[in-house]
This record gives C-alpha cells, sequence and structure tokens, in this order.
C-alpha cells in the first residue's frame, strides 16, 4: 500500500508560516485520496496553527515532536515525558552567549513533548528578525557547527538542525525515524521533506526508509515544490 508522509515546516507550510490557501485546497484533495501522515518536529498546537484543524483531522495519524507525541485526530495516542537535563540546558546557554549573531528575541530553548528546539535567535523572532538569522546562519553555518559540538559532547543524545533557526534535540533513537515501526513492511512510503541532507532532521527517516528498502524519500525545496511533485504524481496516476 502506498502511504505518504510530510514534514510540515518548510515542506507544506513557508517556515513559521501558515499554508497557502490554494496548495491547501489541493492538499485537502490529495489527503481524501491518498494515506496521508504527518511528522514534524513542532508540537500540535503550532502544527494546526499552521494547517488548520481540517487537515491536521485529515491525516491518518500526525507525528508532533518528531514521533514523541503521536495523534489521531483529537485523539492522543502516544506521549514521552523525557525533559531536558540541568547540563545540557547550562551548556546551551552557554553557546548562546558565545554566538556572534546580535538579536535576541526570548524563548531559546523550547521544551516540547520528548525533545527541545534550540535557537539562538529565538522563537519569538518576527518574520524579519527570522531572515536575518537564516542569512547569518548561511554564512557562518552556526547551526551545523553547533549541533556537531553538542553530538561530541552528549553521546545518549542527538543534536539536528531543523527548519530554518532551531536545532532540534532527542534522545538517540527518539528523532523521526521512531515513526517507522507504526508501518508495515509492505507498504511503500514517500517521505517528502526539506531537510534530507546528513545533518538535517529528516535524514533520520529518510535514511531507515532507504537503508530497508521501504520506499522513497523526496527532498523538496519549499511548498512551492512539493506541491509540483504532487501534482506531478497526480498526473502520471492511470
Amino acid at each position: 500500500m502506498h502511504k505518504f508522509i510530510f514534514d510540515v515546516d518548510g515542506t507544506l507550510t513557508p517556515s513559521r508560516g501558515r499554508i497557502d490557501d490554494d496548495f491547501k485546497k489541493f492538499f485537502v484533495e490529495f489527503c481524501k485520496n491518498n494515506n496521508v501522515y504527518l511528522v514534524t518536529g513542532s508540537d500540535k498546537p503550532k502544527t494546526v496553527e499552521q494547517i488548520g484543524d481540517e487537515l491536521y483531522s485529515m491525516a491518518k495519524r500526525v507525528y508532533n515532536c518528531s514521533g514523541s507525541e503521536v495523534w489521531v485526530g483529537d485523539k492522543q495516542i502516544k506521549t514521552n515525558d523525557w525533559k531536558v537535563p540541568y547540563h545540557v540546558r547550562t551548556w546551551l546557554l552557554d553557546k548562546l552567549e558565545e554566538s556572534n549573531f546580535p538579536l535576541r528575541t526570548g524563548l531559546h530553548i523550547e521544551e516540547r513533548v520528548g525533545m527541545i528546539n534550540f535557537s539562538v535567535v529565538g522563537r519569538n523572532a518576527t518574520v524579519g528578525e527570522r531572515k536575518l538569522y537564516v542569512k547569518y546562519d548561511k554564512e557562518h553555518n552556526e547551526r551545523n557547527v553547533i549541533a556537531d559540538l553538542f553530538n561530541k559532547e552528549f553521546s545518549d543524545l542527538i543534536a539536528r538542525p531543523g527548519g530554518e533557526t532551531g536545532i532540534d534535540i532527542s534522545p538517540i533513537g527518539k528523532d523521526k525515524s521512531q515513526i517507522i515501526n507504526d508501518f508495515d513492511i509492505n507498504d511503500t512510503l514517500h517521505f517528502f521533506g526539506d531537510r534530507m541532507d546528513p545533518q538535517g532532521n529528516d535524514y533520520p527517516l529518510k535514511k531507515v526508509i532507504i537503508d530497508n528498502d521501504l520506499g522513497f524519500a523526496i527532498q523538496v525545496n519549499g511548498w512551492k515544490n512539493t506541491w509540483e511533485m504532487l501534482d506531478a504524481y497526480n498526473a502520471d496516476r492511470p
């Protein structure tokens, strides 16, 4: 059976933004005709804010917080009570202080179910402030550097850049790859994500799908690219 798994931020929506109205209409129809699953580092309230209640409830399952919290419609079927240790929080705050990026907007360590998101610019940043950090990060590779240092320091945790400004941090094995056990070996999986690179937070799920010949991992460059690919898929169907 063909099953479609989508990252949300940067794949179905602009980063930290709401889904485009026209694409939403298209995607609603796609959900009606296909088995659709969502997997995102964000929590449920943020995901609903981005895609709306209708799309959220149309998914067969939504894996929030990289799969540490699982929802079927309004029913929560899984959660995780992991909390960030004090020494990890202290290490991240040191890195925040060391960063040469000048802006700080608050909520630099956001605790989610089973994971945290670390952001130098902060989760309270405006769209304009986020763009400034994206430019800085591209020039200085800051998130990858911090994630690499983190992974050398903490062997039981994993840090991967996610979205445009953050770093997702979770216990080893509690990244997006943990959702794979919910699918049958006979399923053909089609996973769409914008961070399939080895340091990105979509990579663990991509790797387990490809390594086990479970289907396809499709790198996209934003929601418009996702729309183009799904449109082409619809056109190729008999």
